[in-house]
């Protein structure tokens, strides 16, 4: 029987067997044939690559595989879903030339997007420990510094990728050549009765469940290990997923679980003084200073880039910071301090504000708390202090500059600011010119006798790792690496400090230097503990030295600064005073890594991940070793969803103020 609607050119069986099988949805088909196989093709090498993480996370390699191709016809089918769509209205005689063109465009599209990704990967894994998500997005807004970055630090690796993408779609076409489209041969009938079985079948490939959700990335993660979670999934679906994510930002904690805002501000040491009394702004307080001064101290605040604790343990029995360990002798030295995160914002929104971590982008770039948002500049300019960013670099990078004027910062200096650099890199100035910036500063500050915060963040232990020449002798022999780049910055730490000293203003300043966090978080822990671990050191004026050995947090810095300082105020932030007794306590961190949350009590451990069960573990910090225990502890549990919800919660209410 005829379809009357068909093309009386219809092709007798033989060389066009497929067009006139698929008609006008061919291309769903080919470009199921040409994607799927490239991910998998990708998947295999990075599994081979990492076959030891896999091992190790008791991953099988068929399961690995069969749950991948599963991942793929989700992402392949999300790709594919325009063509359907356009499929019914383009795809008969009178529109089939542009429908061959638009269709073989698209394909040619989706295959170079699936090809960049999968390219890009292995360079993202090796600094992020995980496949391509939001951060490789944020990342594209600064087309200046990545690409500068990428040429002067991975060059071979950038050109590789761009030859391979190239190669790769020359490939393709050829293929679609040899795999036409040919001439109509369905008519309109047949197009419009094969749409609902099309459109069923590509719905159940990307929706790949009968369950009430569809599959998600999280839905993936059945090991203990992130990266093995992630190479299971492809990175289009993860930088897609994480796209798609970002509108739901205000609440992404929630998908850890939920709970009364009672019962979380109870937990975390906010409940209501009494029935029917809540605070207008629950987490405000007052906070006496452990030393009351009659005029409180200056603050300076030295965040160093990617200084992570393992840089500043020997390495073959050389420190790799040896004025730390000089200056350590004159301060107050944390043992053990964790970072929240992995990102520079993360640590500006831990120091500046004391805001707990989310699993949503840092504070300073989400668009509700560019202003009115408690930050130390905005407290300390209240009481009368000139406040001032100064950066190596280009200040809007990471939104810091609109983050910083909204919220209290008077003065921003950045590299616009440097007539004579003695060294300009990749990233902006050397540290020496920072620091000898800040030191004119604080000079100047002194000699008007005006109160001051300044807040320094410097830039050298960067990729591509470029700084001066001659100022330090590389303990591995190559100079344009992590190691050799922390080395110049903790010399320029000493050089500044130096003439701190001999100061007039030291008497009248206290000085934090601080980590933001380690150059590569990585580890197939939940969340790698060992590579949240910072330094930290406090030094200035009266201050005796100290060892402090409990657990502490970035978000704990602040609030023990303004104590030293002597200043008595009301304000939101959570960290514990460590200049009191109860800094004898054993201590809590948090940590987020992707979508995964921390909370540490001493050496107990809770871990939450998106729609799962926490997940519990005892951590060695002499050994660096993490333990996962079987038995649940519904108490720390409920304490670390109380602190993961907490901070969205005040985000979105605009509660932190």
């Amino acid at each position: 029987m005829v379809d009357p609607g068909s093309s009386p050119h219809a092709q007798p069986e033989g060389t066009r067997q497929a067009p006139s099988r698929l008609g006008p949805y061919l291309p769903i088909g080919q470009l199921f044939a040409l994607g799927l196989p490239l991910l998998s093709l990708s998947r295999v090498g990075l599994g081979t690559w990492h076959a030891d993480r896999l091992a190790r996370a008791g991953m099988d390699w068929g399961a690995f595989l069969l749950q991948g191709l599963r991942t793929d016809v989700v992402q392949v089918g999300l790709l594919a879903a325009p063509l359907l769509l356009l499929a019914p209205v383009l795809g008969h005689r009178r529109s089939w030339l542009a429908w061959k063109r638009l269709s073989r465009a698209w394909i040619l599209f989706a295959l170079l997007l699936l090809t960049y990704l999968e390219a890009a990967t292995p360079g993202f894994i090796a600094q992020y420990d995980l496949r391509p998500n939001r951060l490789f997005v944020e990342y594209l807004k600064y087309p200046r510094e990545v690409f500068a970055t990428l040429w002067n630090g991975h060059r071979l690796e950038l050109l590789a990728s761009i030859v391979g993408c190239a190669l790769a779609v020359r490939l393709f076409a050829a293929c679609l050549r040899r795999w036409p489209l040919g001439e109509p041969t369905w008519g309109l009938g047949r197009t419009a009765l094969a749409f609902p079985i099309v459109a069923f079948a590509l719905f159940a490939g990307v929706r790949s469940t009968a369950g009430h959700r569809a599959v998600n990335p999280a839905y993936f993660a059945t090991t203990s290990d992130p990266l093995v979670n992630s190479l299971v999934i492809n990175s289009t679906w993860s930088v897609v997923h994480a796209v798609y994510n970002l509108k739901h930002e205000s609440k992404s904690s929630e998908s850890y679980g939920r709970m009364e805002v009672a019962e979380m501000l109870r937990l975390t040491g906010f409940a209501p003084e009494g029935p029917g009394a809540p605070r207008v702004l629950p987490t405000r307080h007052h906070q006496a200073p452990v030393r009351p001064r009659e005029k409180p101290l200056n603050l300076v605040i030295l965040l160093e880039e990617s200084m992570g604790a393992t840089f500043v343990e020997s390495l073959g029995g050389v420190p790799a910071t040896p004025q730390l360990e000089r200056l350590k002798e004159n301060g107050w030295w944390f043992e053990q301090l964790y970072a929240t995160g992995t990102r520079s914002v993360r640590g500006i929104e831990a120091v500046v504000s004391g805001f707990l971590p989310t699993p949503a982008r840092s504070v300073v770039k989400l668009s509700l708390s560019q202003t009115r948002f408690f930050t130390l500049a905005s407290l300390l300019g209240d009481a009368g202090y000139f406040t001032e960013f100064v950066y190596g670099g280009e200040a809007h990078f990471d939104n810091m500059a609109s983050f910083f004027t909204g919220n209290g910062f008077q003065s921003i200096i950045d590299q616009r600011d440097y007539p004579n650099p003695s060294f300009v890199a990749t990233w902006g100035v050397s540290d020496e010119d920072l620091l000898d910036r800040v030191h004119e500063r604080c000079v100047e500050h002194h000699r008007d006798g005006e109160a001051h915060f300044t807040l320094a963040f410097s830039s050298s232990n960067h990729s591509p790792f470029e700084y001066p020449e001659g100022r330090i002798q590389p303990i591995n022999g190559d100079p344009a690496t992590a190691t050799s780049a922390v080395q110049y910055a903790d010399h320029a730490i000493g050089r500044f400090f130096d003439q701190a000293m001999q100061s007039p203003y030291w008497e009248d300043t206290l000085f934090l230097v601080v980590a933001d966090h380690d150059i590569r978080v990585y580890g197939a822990d939940l969340v790698p503990i060992p590579r949240f671990h910072i330094p930290g050191l406090i030094l200035g004026a009266d201050l005796e030295p100290r060892v402090l050995r409990t657990v502490a947090s970035q978000v704990d810095l602040p609030t023990t600064m303004l104590s030293l300082m002597g200043v008595e105020c009301d304000h939101p932030m959570i960290g514990r005073d460590l200049a009191s007794e109860e800094a004898d306590l054993p201590g809590r961190a948090f940590m987020q890594f992707g979508d995964n949350f921390a909370y540490m009590e001493g050496q107990q451990v809770a871990f939450l991940q998106p729609r799962k069960p926490a997940t519990f573990g005892t951590y060695d910090p002499a050994q660096k070793a993490l333990t996962l225990r079987p038995d649940p502890e519904p108490d720390l549990a409920r304490r670390a969803l109380a602190h993961s919800l907490l901070p969205s919660w005040l985000y979105r209410e605009q509660l932190y103020r």
